[in-house]
């Protein structure tokens, strides 16, 4: 963990635990919206934006004002680099399978420790690296099963795999600036870009922003609430007092919570491999968690 002269009101490692259980709702939410991908993504950080804005309005204008051009830029590049990540991983689910397309786009600390170590010259020790390989071991596993052998399947799997680069870089950068700016103020404004980035997609692609039924509306603020405001936004305010390894390394259990709320809301089996997958990335988390 980093050393920080304030210190959290509560345990990071707890706040990222429950971060990690909400953003796991993410897969089973999209799997039961209708819309096209780009729409459910663009609602999912629309709604997140409507529902910070009373705070933000209140509270948060005069540092939002206060943003250095480096911030703004950084927030920025963050912002379009989540919209992309949600567009390229939604798109993969239309290609591979859910499982493959979750498990690849979680493969976060392929690229985080590589990032720490360029960026900020973290140092990555041989139990992080192991810790890592057995975590992302288990988390291939989970999915063996629904792996698809095909030239469509392997797009959508390149897809899911760019789109798992764009998500360590959006919060590398949130790394950095989230050392100077406060939560609400970064988030917004990373939402808001985000927002835009997929307002323009869905235009560009001549799709409908609405009309939908009535429970996709449901499921879209549902994804506003829990995966983003529940899920990103706590690994944001994370990021002032853990690295971006932590999380990158905790949100390699997001296949096993999926797997379960895929077992208790939409009736999928629970399989052999996904339950000693599980395991095995509980394994690895609790190996790299040792001090």
């Amino acid at each position: 963990m980093k050393t920080q002269s304030e210190t959290p009101a509560v345990n990071p490692y707890l706040v990222i635990a429950f971060g990690v259980f909400s953003v796991s709702t993410s897969a089973v939410l999209v799997k039961l919206a209708e819309a096209p991908a780009g729409v459910i993504a663009f609602y999912r950080l629309f709604f997140s934006v409507l529902l910070m804005l009373p705070v933000v309005l209140t509270r948060n204008l005069k540092d939002i004002g206060g943003f250095s051009l480096k911030d703004l830029f950084l927030s920025a590049v963050s912002g379009i680099f989540l919209a992309f990540h949600f567009i390229l991983w939604f798109e993969s689910l239309n290609y591979t399978s859910v499982a493959s397309s979750t498990v690849l786009v979680t493969l976060q600390p392929l690229f985080s420790f590589a990032g720490t170590y360029l960026l900020y010259k973290e140092r990555i020790t041989f139990r992080t690296i192991v810790s890592g390989m057995v975590a992302i071991f288990g988390s291939i596993l989970i999915s063996w099963g629904d792996f698809n052998i095909s030239r469509e399947a392997l797009f959508g799997d390149v897809l899911a795999l760019i789109a798992c680069a764009l998500i360590t870089g959006y919060l590398l950068f949130g790394q950095s600036v989230r050392k100077r700016v406060s939560l609400f103020p970064y988030t917004f404004v990373v939402y808001s870009i985000s927002s835009v980035t997929l307002w323009i997609y869905v235009w560009a692609n001549g799709q409908s922003f609405y009309p939908y039924r009535p429970q996709d509306w449901i499921y879209f603020l549902l994804l506003a609430v829990f995966p983003t405001l529940l899920g990103h936004t706590l690994f944001n305010w994370s990021l002032k007092w853990v690295s971006t390894n932590v999380i990158s390394m905790a949100i390699l259990s997001e296949p096993v919570g999926a797997a379960l709320l895929a077992f208790f809301i939409l009736g999928e089996t629970l399989k052999w491999t996904q339950i000693i997958g599980g395991l095995i990335v509980l394994s690895g988390l609790f190996l790299f968690s040792k001090k």
